[in-house]
C-alpha cells in the first residue's frame, strides 16, 4: 500500500472513530452540565460550569450505590460460573469421546436459531417452581452455562494438539490433571474473551432482572436508570450522569483486557 493510499485509510478509520466516540463523549460531557443546560438550543457541546451535583444526587437521594452493588455481584457471578460450565463443557465436546457428542453438539447449535425471548416464559415457570423467583438466583442459574460459550471453547480447545493430550495420558495422568495442568493454560485466551462477552451481558441485561427481580431493592443498574427515566424524564443531566456510571465499567473492563480479546477470536474463529 502507497503512502497516500494509507493515509485515506487512516483518516477514513479516524473520522469513522471520531463518530463512534462523539456521543459518548457529549454524554460525558452532559453529565457535568448544570441542571437544565442541555436543553438549551442548540444544545452545547461543552459545559460552561463544570458540576458533579447529579452524580452526588444518585447516590445520595437515589441510592444508586445498592443498584451498583448488585449488577456488580451478579454480573461477577454470572462470569465465574460461566467460565467454570461453560470451558468444561467445550472442553468435552473438543477433546473427549463418549456417545452421541457430535450430535448432542449440532442440537446445541441449532438452539441458538431460536431466539431468547421464546424461551423467557417456560424458563420463568421453572424457576417459579424451584423457588428462585425475585431472588438473585434467578437471574444466576441461567447464565451459568450458554450455547455461545459452549461453541466458543470447543472451537478454541480443538487447536490444543492431540498428542500433547495423548503424551499426558502415556505418562499417567488423569483427565482431569490434564484439563487443569495442560489444557486450561492453553485456554486462557479465549476465557478472557468469554469473561468480557459474559461480563458485558451480564452487567447490560435489563430485561431478565426486570422481569425475575421484582423487589426494587434488587433490581440492576440498568433497571434502575429505566424507571430513573420515568421519574426524571426532564432531567438530561441526571440521566446521562447515570449512563456514564452505567458504561465506565465495562469500558475498563474491555480496554483492560482487549488484547487478549482480539487474540482469543482471531485464533478459535476457523478451527474446526
Amino acid at each position: 500500500m502507497n503512502r497516500a493510499a494509507a493515509v485515506t485509510v487512516n483518516a477514513a478509520l479516524a473520522a469513522l472513530a471520531a463518530v463512534t466516540l462523539f456521543p459518548l463523549l457529549w454524554m460525558l460531557s452532559v453529565s457535568l452540565m448544570p441542571a437544565n443546560a442541555a436543553l438549551h438550543l442548540p444544545p452545547p457541546l461543552l459545559p460552561e460550569r463544570l458540576t458533579l451535583e447529579h452524580y452526588r444526587t444518585l447516590f445520595a437521594q437515589l441510592d444508586l450505590a445498592r443498584y451498583l452493588a448488585n449488577s456488580s455481584l451478579l454480573a461477577i457471578a454470572v462470569t465465574a460460573l460461566s467460565l467454570v460450565f461453560n470451558t468444561l463443557a467445550g472442553y468435552a465436546f473438543a477433546k473427549l469421546r463418549f456417545a452421541g457428542r457430535d450430535r448432542l453438539f449440532r442440537l446445541l447449535l441449532a438452539a441458538m436459531a431460536i431466539p431468547g425471548q421464546v424461551a423467557m416464559l417456560p424458563l420463568f415457570l421453572l424457576l417459579k417452581q424451584l423457588g428462585l423467583i425475585n431472588g438473585y438466583g434467578g437471574v444466576i442459574v441461567p447464565g451459568m452455562a450458554g450455547i455461545f460459550g459452549i461453541f466458543l471453547v470447543r472451537q478454541y480447545a480443538l487447536s490444543i494438539p492431540d498428542s500433547l493430550l495423548e503424551a499426558a495420558r502415556i505418562d499417567g495422568a488423569g483427565e482431569l490433571r490434564i484439563f487443569l495442568s495442560l489444557a486450561l493454560p492453553l485456554l486462557s485466551p479465549i476465557l478472557v474473551t468469554l469473561a468480557i462477552f459474559t461480563f458485558l451481558g451480564a452487567w447490560n441485561d435489563f430485561m431478565w432482572p426486570l422481569i425475575v427481580l421484582a423487589d426494587s431493592e434488587r433490581h440492576t443498574l440498568p433497571v434502575a436508570l429505566a424507571n430513573l427515566m420515568g421519574e426524571h424524564a426532564l432531567d438530561t443531566e441526571l440521566m446521562m450522569a447515570g449512563a456514564v456510571l452505567t458504561l465506565l465499567p465495562v469500558l475498563a473492563l474491555f480496554l483492560a483486557l482487549q488484547r487478549y480479546y482480539v487474540e482469543g477470536l482471531v485464533l478459535g474463529s476457523v478451527k474446526e
